[in-house]
């Protein structure tokens, strides 16, 4: 009997058409559904729009739309294929991961550089990697791009154009197909750690702010008063913050001292933070601040914003950043 697997579309440029004010997104799942058979043999496909938007405008009520409705179809299928713009798609790629960890199935999020409509596009090739993936049984949540599988939560667009857009941050490739298929690295898997529960709370009183020479420490007054709970600050090098004529760090934690959490990583991409190298970094460590190590962007964010949702207690806050909780982390 074939593997069902449920295609869900979200919108972005592979469902896209063109339009007087540019490409809009204007196909349906059901529209794309013969294209989609094609790269699909041997297995049952099903399709569900869940909203048809640039990905630019997704906003994190979305996300807790979409892991409701991915946790209610996760027990009438193998699978399940999340089409999105590739914009945000690293966002909704990891929060979806906090949202719904230990899923039994694979939930797989992919998009593409040009629309399905497009003769040269990589839309289905990037459908057909998301698809096969989406029925190899390999539980979590993750993204298919250019022929490779990374964890969602390790996920993030890297090119605006071309259609290697995504790489894995950090963390070892989980998959990639080729002429041979699919082939999963199984060493690379996160291990489901409890019973499903879908997890959807959130809070989105939370800011990024990239720190440059300069910066008036005073902004952060103004994420405080704003009621903002929580800030991701994105330092220099290893996470360095300027401490002399310019005293952010003192700042930083005065607002800590107010009870607002303060996660620091650093701007670099690769390899991520270490606080307690220079004293820039130590500083602010001994000021309260919890390290990001090498969590992306927009793992940090989710992550931040996800934990808002589950608990109001500052300690409780802590413990979730001491912890690995999807793959998004290694600590130390």
């Amino acid at each position: 009997m074939p593997k069902r697997i449920l295609i869900i579309n979200t919108g972005g440029t592979l469902s896209s058409v063109k339009s007087s004010k540019g490409l809009v997104p204007g196909m349906s799942s059901g529209d794309m559904l013969e294209e989609l058979r094609m790269v699909s043999k041997n297995l049952e496909l099903e399709t569900e729009d869940f909203c048809s938007l640039d990905s630019s405008n997704i906003e994190p009520e979305d996300w807790t739309g979409l892991a409701t409705l991915i946790a209610r179809r996760s027990y009438d299928y193998h699978g399940i294929v999340v089409i999105h713009g590739t914009d945000t798609l690293a966002y909704t790629s990891a929060m979806l991961s906090f949202m719904l960890q230990n899923i039994s199935i694979p939930v797989v999020v992919t998009g593409s550089q040009l629309s399905i409509a497009n003769p040269v596009a990589d839309a289905l090739e990037n459908c057909r990697c998301g698809i096969h993936m989406a029925a190899s049984g390999y539980p979590g949540v993750f993204v298919a791009f250019n022929r490779k599988v990374m964890l969602g939560c390790r996920a993030s667009k890297v090119r605006t154009m071309s259609f290697d857009a995504f790489e894995s941050i950090n963390y070892p490739y989980v998959g990639e197909i080729s002429s041979l298929g699919l082939r999963v690295f199984e060493k690379n898997l996160v291990e489901k750690k409890g019973i499903f529960k879908p997890q959807t709370a959130y809070s989105d009183k939370v800011a990024l702010l990239k720190l440059y020479p300069g910066i008036s420490p005073e902004i952060l007054d103004m994420y405080y008063e704003k009621g903002y709970k929580a800030v991701y600050i994105e330092g220099f090098g290893l996470g360095g913050m300027p401490f002399l004529k310019n005293d952010f760090t003192g700042k930083v934690g005065e607002v800590i001292e107010k009870g607002m959490l303060v996660l620091a990583g650093s701007q670099c991409r690769y390899e991520g933070s270490n606080l307690s190298v220079y004293e820039t970094g130590r500083l602010a460590l001994e000021k309260g601040v919890i390290q990001a190590y090498d969590m992306t962007t927009e793992a940090a964010m989710t992550k931040l914003m996800w934990v808002l949702g589950q608990t109001g207690d500052l300690r409780e806050m802590k413990e979730y950043f001491s912890m690995d909780i999807v793959g998004e982390v290694c600590i130390g």
